[in-house]
């Protein structure tokens, strides 16, 4: 399932805005795609205008109630009624405004949920910094000497690129509770700093167009004050 919402109160369209030349869901598109491990790709919006996108791509639209389309929508409540129309073992949610990320990250997001026989999987960035909750460390103590960063126990922000449920328990969990995103047994899939680079605001948008226009053609150069010291 991909989902795409007409509505988006920090960058207008942002599904449609053009990123390397195609609107930033083909990304997602092409991505499952090229997975080669999806039994059906839908795209899923309240609007009808991201069916002539899936068509233009070749891949299913299912056009949802326009109530799970606003920006007071919840995850749990869209998942539901995508489950509830379209049956099957494994959803996979693959997020358009994570335009980055690799065919290898969807098929090592899969294998660990497979391995792990977990329920819900999310992907996460694994961050080594220093790092605060409302002021309190959370990762390094004020009583001891700084350390290095390279050190510290990593911390993990959720950055939804791919998101992962297994039906049974999801349907469970949301019947019983009202709520499901995070239900069962569940296992966090760190990705790298691309795939975490999620476009919220424009900057972001330049930040993946700066980005995809570097891939093929980025080699890095040093001073030359360096000379002829060998890199270690």
């Amino acid at each position: 399932m991909i989902p795409a919402r007409m509505g988006s109160e920090r960058l207008k369209c942002k599904n449609l805005r053009l990123l390397g030349g195609k609107p930033v869901i083909a990304h997602a598109i092409e991505l499952a795609k090229k997975s080669g491990v999806f039994d059906r790709i839908i795209v899923n919006s309240e609007n009808a205008v991201f069916g002539e996108i899936a068509e233009r791509y070749g891949v299913e639209f299912y056009q949802r109630p326009v109530d799970l389309g606003g920006s007071n929508a919840c995850s749990d409540d869209l998942v539901y009624d995508f489950m509830q129309h379209h049956p099957g073992d494994i959803l996979v949610w693959v997020n358009p405004i994570a335009p980055l990320q690799p065919v290898s990250e969807v098929l090592g997001a899969l294998q660990f949920m497979e391995e792990n026989t977990f329920d819900t999987v999310i992907t996460t960035k694994r961050e080594y910094l220093h790092t605060l909750y409302r002021g309190v460390p959370l990762n390094f103590s004020c009583s001891e000497r700084f350390a290095k960063t390279q050190d510290l126990e990593p911390v993990e922000n959720i950055v939804y690129s791919l998101m992962m449920w297994r039906y049974k328990s999801f349907t469970s969990a949301y019947r019983r509770a009202g709520y499901a995103v995070l239900s069962g047994s569940v296992g966090y899939f760190p990705v790298s700093r691309q795939s975490s680079i999620l476009i919220k605001y424009e900057e972001d948008l330049q930040i993946c167009e700066s980005l995809l226009q570097m891939q093929n053609s980025y080699s890095p150069e040093y001073d030359t004050a360096l000379g002829n010291t060998e890199l270690k």
